[in-house]
């Protein structure tokens, strides 16, 4: 993998820049829809790339090592082939969801033990481990295993779990090291910032990550219960110290605003189940603000979902045609959605990167902010 800086925004931590994989180049700033079961949900490959203009999504190691496992994707000849998707793909190395399962996963030296949600069988998630499955996947980024504590941990917990992070990552990287890939293309490994909410582990968690020397990194454990302005100040800690040649990951966040703000903030990728998830529940995001589909003020309103600008998805479906889908329960409500939201999520970080380029990024950023988030 490779990365190159293309430009950098006046008076903003901002930056444009390229990076370069095996299946493909990602321009960033980026947002990466989330394809946990290899699929995003509700949308099809060719809409991913044809409609939402994707250059990258995510899979995730826990789902798909429980299901349908590794001798399937194996089998396949790796998760691009298996979901048929020619572009690059980045898996979470299953962590996050190991550990929200507070009730069925200890957490030892060796690794995370855990109990299935799909039947209750017992399994171990080692630093190995994780990069073996993930060699078996076929991801173009693989990530290292590590522990997500909840925004509202005390600093004696945030200590105690930060070190376990690293002692697991310095076996993750070391045996990423001693391995090779699968299906004759190399893959890339990112730590991940751990610390909580606290600067001095932050600081010392981006250090032990700047100085490994992959070829990415990532800022994990935020958007878990913090306040807003807390996980903003722990972007600019981690970013202040993690190299500037190399692409920076904000996992799992977040909002529109979330996202324009932590590009300021000098973060190139990220991720959210927010556009998919919140679309299917009849919440679309705009250019003007978000929009509720189930209210009764659209039920006669038959302009379309995007009244200027370019279009998010098909211009034939008014307001109040997607309102009655949603109220009716039928499935293409869910799908006109999650495209919608996905293609606006896809284009904000297109016209960010434009004025990043454009050197007028700050200014329009502020101005943006305010109208993503207003409700009509």
């Amino acid at each position: 993998m490779d990365y190159k800086l293309i430009a950098q925004a006046p008076g903003s931590n901002a930056r444009a820049g390229l990076i370069s994989t095996a299946h493909g180049e990602i321009e960033t700033p980026i947002f990466m829809p989330v394809g946990t079961c290899g699929t995003v949900k509700a949308v099809h490959q060719r809409e991913l790339a044809d409609d939402i203009k994707a250059q990258i999504i995510l899979g995730n190691t826990y789902h798909l090592y429980l299901r349908p496992g590794m001798s399937i994707i194996e089998k396949a000849g790796g998760l691009h082939k298996f979901n048929g998707w020619n572009k690059p793909i980045l898996t979470d190395s299953g962590g996050f969801q190991v550990f929200s399962l507070s009730e069925n996963r200890k957490l030892k030296e060796e690794g995370a033990y855990f109990r299935s949600h799909i039947d209750g069988s017992k399994h171990l998630f080692t630093p190995e481990k994780v990069v073996d499955i993930q060699r078996s996947i076929g991801s173009d980024i693989m990530m290292a295993l590590d522990e997500c504590p909840p925004g509202t941990s005390d600093y004696t917990y945030a200590r105690k779990s930060l070190e376990l992070t690293q002692r697991w990552l310095a076996r993750g990287w070391k045996h990423f090291n001693e391995t090779e890939g699968r299906y004759g293309f190399k893959q890339a490994f990112f730590p991940i910032v751990q610390g909580c909410v606290y600067p001095d582990l932050r600081k010392e968690a981006a250090k032990y990550v700047a100085d490994l020397g992959a070829e990415g990194n990532a800022i994990g454990g935020l958007a878990v219960g913090e306040p807003t302005e807390k996980m903003y100040e722990m972007i600019e800690v981690v970013n202040d110290i993690l190299p500037a040649d190399r692409p920076r990951y904000l996992m799992g966040v977040g909002t529109p605003a979330n996202i324009l703000e932590a590009i300021d903030r000098g973060v190139d990728m990220m991720d959210c189940v927010m556009p998919t998830r919140n679309g299917r529940n009849g919440m679309l995001f705009t250019r003007h603000g978000i929009m509720n589909m189930r209210n009764l003020k659209w039920a006669d309103d038959f302009s379309p979902l995007q009244d200027d600008g370019p279009s998010y998805v098909d211009r034939a479906y008014s307001k109040a045609y997607v309102r009655h889908l949603f109220v009716s329960g039928e499935l293409l409500a869910m799908q006109i959605a999650s495209i919608h939201n996905l293609a606006f999520y896809l284009w904000l970080v297109a016209e960010a990167r434009k004025h990043i380029i454009a050197g007028d990024f700050k200014v329009w950023k502020d101005g943006m902010v305010k109208s993503v988030m207003q409700r009509l």
